[in-house]
C-alpha cells in the first residue's frame, strides 16, 4: 500500500478555542480506517478540514496523486471533491425535494465536461451525455438495490435507505477516498448490521480507502484495520482495534476512569 492522504499537525481555532490540535494522520490506498472519540472530541471538525467544509488554521493536507502530489489547504469543498474526496454527513443532507436518480445525476456532474452553450441550447451531445449518465446512474444504484426507488423522493425512503442513498450518492462522485461520518447514527441493530456488510461491500467493489466516524463500537472493531482515537481535539492514540481496545488512555477517555 501507499500513502494516499497525508495530515500534518493540522490545527483548527475558533475565536480563541482550539478544536482541532496538531493532529498528524495518514491514509493509504485502498485501507478502511476509523476515526473515534467522546462526544465534542473534534472529529467532525477534523473531517469538515479533510474536506474543505471549513479552512484549516495551520498544518498541511496532501494528497498524493498519479501524477503527484496536490496540497488541499484553502481549496473550497467542490474542488476537492473534483480531486477525489468525496463524504457523507452526520445529519443527512439529501436533496429530499428530488428523486433518488436526481440526487445521484447531480453527484455525476462533477465529472461532466459539458459546456455551457450546447447545455442551454440541448445540442446533441447534451442528449448524449445525460443518456451516459443516466445509465451509469441506473448501474450504481442496482449495486446497492435501489433500482426500484428511481422515483421516488428522497424525503418518502425510510432512514435507513436515506442513509444507503447518501452513499451512494457520494460514491457516484468517484470518490478516491470516502469519508462517512456516524453513518449507523440512529439506526436499529438490523439497520447497523445491514450497514455494516454495505460498507464491506463498497470497499471490495469500488477498491477506495474509507475514513469512517463512528459511536458503535461493535461495527468498528468489526471494519477497522487501524484505529485513530481523538479527545478535546488532539490525538490521543492510534493503532489496530486490538491495540486501542487495550489502550488505558483510551478506555479512561471513554468510561472516565482508569483501569487496573
Amino acid at each position: 500500500m501507499s500513502t494516499l492522504l497525508k495530515v500534518d499537525n493540522v490545527v483548527k481555532n475558533f475565536s480563541g478555542l482550539t478544536a482541532v490540535s496538531n493532529v498528524s494522520m495518514y491514509l493509504d490506498t485502498n485501507e478502511l480506517v476509523a476515526l473515534i472519540g467522546p462526544n465534542g472530541a473534534g472529529k467532525t471538525t477534523l473531517f469538515n478540514l479533510l474536506t474543505g467544509v471549513i479552512p484549516v488554521s495551520s498544518g498541511s493536507i496532501v494528497l498524493n496523486g498519479d501524477n503527484g502530489t496536490y496540497p488541499l489547504n484553502g481549496k473550497p469543498a467542490y474542488k476537492i471533491a473534483k480531486m477525489g474526496l468525496s463524504r457523507t454527513f452526520q445529519n443527512i443532507r439529501l436533496f429530499k425535494e428530488l428523486t433518488v436518480m436526481d440526487n445521484v445525476l447531480i453527484a455525476m456532474t462533477s465529472k461532466v465536461k459539458e459546456s455551457f452553450i450546447p447545455t442551454i441550447f440541448r445540442f446533441p451531445s447534451y442528449y448524449k451525455t445525460e443518456a451516459k449518465l443516466t445509465e451509469k446512474a441506473k448501474q450504481l444504484l442496482e449495486i446497492f438495490e435501489l433500482e426500484n426507488d428511481v422515483d421516488v423522493l428522497a424525503k418518502n425512503l425510510p432512514y435507513g435507505t436515506q442513509r444507503k442513498l447518501e452513499i451512494v450518492r457520494a460514491l457516484a462522485t468517484e470518490p478516491q477516498i470516502l469519508f462517512l461520518d456516524e453513518p449507523a447514527a440512529g439506526m436499529n441493530p438490523e439497520e447497523t448490521a445491514e450497514l455494516t456488510q454495505l460498507i464491506i461491500k463498497v470497499q471490495r467493489k469500488f477498491h477506495i480507502t474509507i475514513l469512517l466516524i463512528e459511536h458503535d463500537m461493535s461495527l468498528v472493531m468489526n471494519l477497522a484495520q487501524r484505529i485513530y482515537v481523538l479527545d478535546h481535539g488532539s490525538l490521543l492514540a492510534k493503532g489496530t482495534p486490538e491495540e486501542i481496545q487495550s489502550n488505558p488512555a483510551v478506555i479512561k477517555a471513554y468510561l472516565g476512569e482508569e483501569v487496573d
